[in-house]
């Protein structure tokens, strides 16, 4: 089961503006990834379940970040179907992430009281997305759009909505995290732009420690 609740994970990721997200195949090396990003202050983590054997990783991997960081938000991500989302709840998901927008997932973390951010690409998607009771909806692909300027055009008709673009549209630079913030997007979500591949390769934890203090750093200072 979640050991947060849904609206302590929402101020998580609202507040702290960045959800990293990550995968490998072995559980010692996604551990330490998961470690890291902790410790460079991310509140939120998404692990990306796209492999075989990947509900293995979730399962070794809670348990230790649960007695090491308490408060954490450790999500599930790449979520296409119900079944599939609710073995992962049985094991400790907090939230729940998908590429798409599926009406049976949201419901099933409607009646858990589970964060689900679904992944939208238009505006009646999101639309849809908020009256299923998603509070934040993941802009996805976002480098497939018009990138800050559909959450400009997006937040004047719909100053409610909270999106949070993810994906290669959003790199690990200043400018791309300032035009983002300066949007109206509520969060960003990073993936190898922030954990980068050759420094998981090399063993180099605390780089990427690094990288998500500084990723932090640039949203606080964007929205200043």
């Amino acid at each position: 089961m979640a050991k947060l609740a849904r609206l302590e994970v929402l101020q998580a990721i609202l507040e702290s503006g960045l959800v990293p997200t990550f995968r490998h195949e072995q559980p010692e090396t996604a551990l330490s990834i998961a470690r890291a990003l902790a410790a460079g202050g991310a509140r939120a983590i998404e692990l990306l379940a796209r492999w075989d054997g990947a509900i293995d990783v979730f399962r070794a991997i809670v348990p230790a970040l649960r007695r090491d960081h308490p408060r954490l938000a450790i999500g599930i991500g790449s979520m296409v179907d119900a079944p599939t989302t609710a073995l992962y709840l049985a094991l400790g998901a907090d939230f729940v992430v998908g590429p798409g927008l599926n009406p049976r997932i949201a419901r099933l973390c409607n009646r858990r009281k589970i964060a689900y951010l679904p992944g939208c690409g238009t505006v009646s998607e999101i639309s849809q997305a908020e009256e299923l009771g998603c509070e934040i909806v993941k802009l996805f692909p976002s480098s497939a759009m018009n990138g800050p300027e559909f959450v400009r055009s997006l937040r004047g008709p719909m100053p409610w909505s909270r999106v949070m673009p993810t994906g290669n549209g959003v790199a690990f630079t200043e400018s791309s995290v300032r035009d983002w913030i300066a949007a109206g997007a509520c969060a960003v979500g990073m993936g190898d732009a922030l954990t980068e591949p050759r420094a998981i390769a090399a063993s180099d934890f605390a780089t990427i420690s690094a990288r998500t203090r500084q990723a932090l750093a640039w949203i606080e200072t964007a929205r200043r």
